[in-house]
């Protein structure tokens, strides 16, 4: 009984499994037949064109329910590529990214933000370190000067954001002088004492030259502000209605490289400022003479003075100087058949007589120089000089003429004094007082004036003083030659000065600080950005790329990062994304390569 049961189950479950079977393979047939299309080809007039075919069971009988064309072969690949292309990018986001990460890249190799973090006061609790505040301001000063209140947008549109990720709310003006406000006078001179091993040590930078000199900034700071630095002086950019700051800068001439700078008052001269400075370069060479133990000190006699001198003799380092011409007559005198012309590269030209002299309390070499090119260059300033004298004494004379034959009535009449005066101001240009001559008389019914030209006065100037220069130096071992180009690279911290003044790059103004404190800062970050840039180019000379430092940042700026943004797919949590460099020309890429920027390239997001 119970053994029939089980044989009566065993049938009824294989009917169940034979009628699910047979239901699945029914229902497979139909979807296939349904929604499976076949492609078929078909040959008219001898082209191909290919159909899907949709078939269904009818009468159990496959019967086609639906014929779509499709088209030739060519049309189906095309359309097929086609499918497979990726819808255009909605937007793309450009950053700026070959300057600030070759910058970026030798401030990592300096450690700079570690080193100025060690010796800067500790920061606050929230944002950035000072270290980080004042790479970032530099790198800003080299490439895209701007003011703290443009500085967070400014890096936002930089690769900086994956170099040196920060909270951009953090880099408000606010922020950054919360910071700032701890930075003294002593922390900077730390930093560059330390700065200058590691520009030896980790860069082999040459310290036998260092070249020391002065300028200044005009500012539009109001007179009322009460600030010492920013004073009324001489300006060398003409502006003496404004207060300035001075800078005085020690750099090396291998490529100004800034070792030491010093900020003080606009109406300081650079001859006492030099006095003051003197005992600081002293503890400078201390720590720079581990490295290399005989260097010169290069300077302009606008630093000369016999107190500055006494002092420099209590330092170990030698110089190189210029004396003021005028104020050694007997030297001007000496005629040109007793000079010696040079023969080294690029001094052929140069006519030296050397000798030596007491100057400034001690016995000297003195070289007096000859160039024919400074010579045709001070001749042809000296005839603009006296063209434009000319001109502005005819319209005084004019003006005392109608005043005479009463065509100007009113008005107070000039004094023989006030004319005067304004004859000094008009010939006050270099040599032209002693070129051309006016006097001013009373005459019935006013004044008159006149003036001529001295050619005697001219021809002497040009065979005595045009086209010399007077050298000297404590370096009495020195050659002709060492001595003459020692002091030609001066060149290098005008170099320096020059583009601390350019519109577009490493710019000082404009300022917008007013507090000592602050514009103290102010001149620690853009010598910093100098440093840096100065660095940069040096780095890719010694690789032969030989550019000015504007050129090779116009390069490098143009070598901007895209970002791509394409449309979200369904399923997607976020737009896709690609990394990219832009197009870069021949010198780019060399640039690029020589820089080794691929490591700091984006990837693919």
């Amino acid at each position: 009984m119970q053994s029939a049961l089980v044989l009566n189950y065993i049938h009824f479950v294989s009917n169940v499994q034979a009628r699910f079977t047979f239901l699945l393979t029914a229902l497979r047939r139909l979807l296939y037949d349904l929604v499976m299309p076949s492609l078929t080809a078909k040959k008219i007039d001898g082209h191909t064109y290919y159909y899907a075919r949709y078939c269904q069971r009818i009468g159990g009988k496959p019967k086609i329910v639906r014929q779509v064309y499709l088209g030739k072969l060519d049309q189906l690949i095309a359309a097929a590529g086609a499918s497979q292309q990726p819808a255009p990018p909605l937007e793309t986001d450009v950053a700026a990214f070959g300057d600030v990460a070759a910058l970026f890249d030798l401030a990592q190799r300096l450690d700079v933000v570690a080193l100025l973090d060690s010796i800067l006061p500790p920061k606050r609790r929230q944002g950035l370190s000072a270290g980080r505040y004042l790479l970032l301001a530099a790198i800003n000063r080299a490439v895209a000067p701007t003011s703290k209140l443009q500085f967070a947008d400014w890096y936002r549109q930089t690769a900086l954001t994956r170099l040196l990720p920060v909270n951009p709310g953090g880099l408000s003006s606010q922020h950054f002088w919360n910071h700032m406000d701890g930075v003294r006078a002593e922390h900077i001179l730390a930093f560059e004492k330390q700065m200058a091993q590691r520009l030896v040590e980790r860069f082999q930078l040459d310290l036998r030259a260092l070249i020391y000199d002065g300028t200044n900034f005009f500012t539009y700071i109001n007179t009322r502000t009460p600030s010492q630095l920013p004073q009324r002086g001489h300006n060398k950019q003409k502006r003496g209605d404004l207060r300035q700051v001075s800078l005085g800068l020690l750099v090396s001439a291998d490529f100004h490289i800034p070792l030491f700078h010093q900020v003080y008052a606009g109406n300081i001269n650079d001859s006492t400022e030099f006095r003051s400075l003197t005992a600081e370069l002293a503890a400078h060479y201390r720590e720079l003479a581990q490295t290399c133990e005989h260097i010169t000190l290069i300077f302009d006699k606008g630093n000369n003075s016999e107190a500055g001198f006494k002092l420099l003799q209590t330092t170990p380092f030698h110089f190189v100087g210029s004396l003021v011409p005028s104020h050694h007559p007997e030297l001007l005198a000496v005629p040109r058949r007793r000079f010696r012309t040079l023969s080294h590269p690029g001094l052929e030209q140069v006519e030296v007589y050397r000798t030596q002299k007491k100057v400034f309390g001690t016995t000297r070499t003195v070289l007096v120089t000859f160039n024919p090119n400074l010579l045709q260059g001070q001749l042809q300033g000296v005839a603009a000089s006296l063209r434009k004298a000319r001109r502005k004494l005819r319209e005084l004379q004019t003006q005392l003429q109608r005043r005479r034959e009463g065509a100007v009535k009113g008005g107070k009449a000039p004094t023989l004094d006030s004319v005067r005066s304004q004859i000094r101001s008009l010939c006050s240009g270099q040599f032209v007082g002693k070129i051309l001559s006016a006097e001013v008389h009373p005459v019935p019914r006013g004044l008159e004036l006149t003036f001529h030209t001295d050619p005697a006065a001219l021809h002497r100037l040009t065979r005595t003083q045009l086209g010399k220069n007077i050298l000297f130096s404590d370096n009495a071992d020195w050659s002709d030659e060492q001595i003459v180009l020692a002091y030609r690279s001066q060149y290098h911290i005008e170099d320096a000065f020059k583009q601390m003044k350019d519109p577009h790059f490493l710019r000082w103004t404009p300022m917008w600080h007013w507090t000592d404190s602050k514009i103290q800062v102010h001149a620690f970050y853009c010598v910093l950005a100098l440093l840096l840039t100065s660095l940069l180019q040096r780095e890719l000379a010694r690789q032969g790329e030989t550019l000015s430092i504007n050129h090779l940042l116009e390069q490098l700026a143009s070598i901007r990062e895209t970002l791509l943004i394409y449309p979200r797919r369904q399923g997607q949590h976020r737009s896709p994304t690609v990394n990219c460099l832009t197009r870069k020309n021949p010198l780019q890429q060399r640039l690029f390569s020589l820089l080794g920027l691929a490591r700091y390239a984006p990837t693919a997001g």
